[in-house]
């Protein structure tokens, strides 16, 4: 059986709840950096028919596919849901718009054209809005696309933001099923930044069948091999999503979240490697058997360093870090690779 079927059993198997078109999966506000400053961010994730990719079949690691629509909305719901999450940003002076689809912003099946005009344009004429970014698959992402979105948003700074996971195409295809090549992300980036766009690279921390070292160092070396078509990095960190081939295994025991000193470690030498690159992580579900960690007493104050280097990219963040489960890390780096793919703690 091939991984892209395997993962598409799981998918059909699931049941999802009815929810309503007009309003987004989820909208929140925070902040990040932009320009070497904190600045206020609005994220959205729209409610759309969804990924095109995750319907064929999709990531081993993604439960976003559950997330769409039943119906298709219409452009009236779509922009609702625009409206709704704009309201959370009611008291910001200037911020950025983060734009999610659990998919792709710039497939006109999942957000059409004249929508996404629409979009662009609400958000450009709002003078507090300072940056775009939405997230696209690669194949979305053409010099005709991205001129498109800069000519609308003639006022307002524009990022297109891809998830990568990792430049190794044999990883991409065998642990994670992603359904691109390395080539189409640099192709991809290229035209963005011809085109008047920034590129955020979104990587992954330890897919399947990877031990703890072989994860660790497949994303320093991703990070240098994109450093070149990437002007920000998010590293996520992977964490167990309901109805996806990696829960699967790991209620298996088959699989373990990666530790939080790992991505420690790869911020450490990605960025006194390259001090000019924004590289951010946002460790989602630190501590918990779900999600990244390391023991129940440091998880909580490794995850909170790793969030204030991300909005300072200071390493001095991670200065005062210690726990007796760092020496627990090491001997899982030397030892993990001998024990094919099953994980030696939980």
């Amino acid at each position: 059986m091939s991984l892209n079927k395997a993962v598409l059993e799981i998918r059909n198997r699931q049941r999802v709840k009815p929810s309503s078109p007009d309003r987004p999966c989820a909208a929140w506000t925070g902040t990040d950096l932009l320009d070497d400053r904190k600045v206020d961010t609005l994220t959205v994730i729209f409610r759309t028919s969804g990924c095109w990719w995750g319907k064929a079949g999709g990531c081993t690691m993604c439960g976003y596919v559950y997330d769409s629509a039943q119906t298709v909305p219409s452009d009236d719901d779509l922009m609702a849901q625009l409206s709704r999450a704009m309201r959370k940003a009611s008291d910001f002076d200037k911020f950025m718009v983060k734009i999610f689809t659990s998919g792709s912003f710039l497939d006109t099946k999942e957000i059409p054209l004249e929508v996404r005009h629409k979009m662009l344009a609400e958000l450009d004429v709002d003078e507090r809005v300072v940056k775009v970014l939405a997230e696209t698959r690669p194949e979305f992402i053409t010099e005709e696309s991205v001129k498109d979105c800069v000519s609308i948003l003639k006022n307002t700074d524009f990022e297109v933001a891809t998830g990568l996971e990792t430049s190794s195409d044999a990883i991409r295809k065998q642990s994670i099923n992603k359904g691109f090549t390395f080539k189409n992300f640099t192709d991809a980036a290229t035209a963005a930044r011809a085109n008047g766009a920034t590129v955020k690279t979104y990587l992954m921390l330890k897919p399947l069948f990877l031990s703890e070292k072989e994860a660790l160092e497949d994303i320093v070396k991703t990070v240098r091999d994109a450093a070149q078509y990437s002007d920000t990095y998010s590293i996520n960190l992977c964490n167990i999503q309901n109805g996806t081939f990696v829960e699967k295994l790991w209620q298996r025991g088959q699989y373990r979240p990666p530790w939080l000193w790992s991505i420690i470690d790869i911020l450490k030498r990605t960025k006194e490697e390259f001090p000019n690159v924004v590289i951010t992580s946002d460790p989602v579900g630190a501590g918990s058997k779900r999600g990244p960690h390391n023991c129940k007493k440091c998880s909580r104050d490794v995850a909170d360093a790793i969030r204030q280097f991300s909005l300072t990219q200071d390493l001095s963040c991670f200065e005062h870090l210690s726990c007796d489960c760092k020496d627990l890390w090491e001997q899982v780096l030397e030892l993990d690779d001998h024990t094919f793919g099953s994980p030696i703690t939980d």
